[in-house]
């Protein structure tokens, strides 16, 4: 295992974290409850996750910023100083979405998830620290203050990968779904009744059932955002709501109506046939 390896390891079981993002996660929960809020910073109107989208601009308008100091001479200090600027600004939404994905985190994600958070908050102080210096004339100091900014960024960076690339967060749990596009006998026709839930299986595969409107429909039963068991879940208007994040998806087609799942909900045809309901994976 690589020294670092090691490290990020040690911050997974690092309890004395959780004396941080305890109280934190409970702040950030309580101010992104909003449904509105929720929809907006998880990217659930986009149909993918915002906060990865985000963190190109500040890192690459520092890192545009240093390499200008490196190799652009006194004529690109303006240049510079307008990049780390651009950095610090966009720094905000990406802060505000990243915490908002955060908050729903636990355990070892979440320690991990709070030292990223530190990570990038220092990373900003030395930005900032850095852009007071360039607008006093002192841009040699800027420019350090700046390389030690990326330095807390990158790992910062580093872990927010480890997040998502060795432990999942953010990856659709229904992205590994072996759905059958054949017709499938799943259940009575009688046993799926109006504003119930019901799971069955299609292949392998588990589909929550419900009759909406009078309607049949069928959605993938595992929440794409953290697996949650859909049908341990409820019917709010035209959704179902994830008993454990409270992600709603409207039921007709499975598009994310709140977050923090930003992934459309697997949807599967459906029909009925002699009693018995029948479904396969939607084109």
């Amino acid at each position: 295992m690589f020294g670092i390896s090691r490290v990020v390891k040690r911050i997974e079981e690092e309890k004395s974290l959780d004396q941080i993002s305890e109280p934190v996660s409970k702040v950030v929960s309580k101010l992104t409850d909003p449904d509105a809020i929720k929809y907006l910073l998880s990217g659930s109107w986009l149909g993918h996750q915002l906060h990865p989208m985000l963190t190109d601009l500040p890192i690459g308008a520092w890192m545009m910023a240093s390499t200008l100091d490196m190799t652009g001479g006194k004529k690109m200090q303006p240049a510079s100083q307008r990049l780390v600027a651009l950095g610090i600004l966009s720094s905000i939404p990406t802060a505000m979405t990243g915490a908002s994905d955060w908050a729903d985190s636990y355990g070892k994600e979440r320690r991990v998830g709070m030292a990223h958070i530190l990570g990038n908050v220092w990373g900003t102080a030395f930005q900032t620290l850095s852009w007071v210096a360039r607008k006093n004339d002192r841009h040699k100091l800027g420019a350090g203050l700046s390389l030690l900014g990326l330095g807390f960024t990158g790992s910062a960076a580093y872990l927010g990968g480890h997040l998502t690339l060795d432990m999942g967060v953010g990856v659709s749990h229904a992205a590994f779904e072996q759905r059958t596009k054949k017709w499938t006998d799943v259940a009575a026709e009688e046993d799926v009744q109006e504003g119930q839930l019901i799971r069955v299986t299609a292949n392998k595969t588990p589909v929550v059932l419900t009759r909406h409107k009078g309607e049949l429909r069928a959605l993938s039963a595992t929440c794409v955002h953290a697996g949650g068991p859909l049908d341990k879940g409820r019917i709010e208007g035209d959704c179902i709501v994830c008993p454990w994040h409270h992600s709603k998806f409207r039921i007709s087609d499975g598009s994310p109506m709140r977050g923090p799942a930003a992934a459309n909900q697997p949807s599967w045809e459906i029909r009925a046939q002699e009693g018995r309901v029948l479904v396969k994976a939607a084109n």
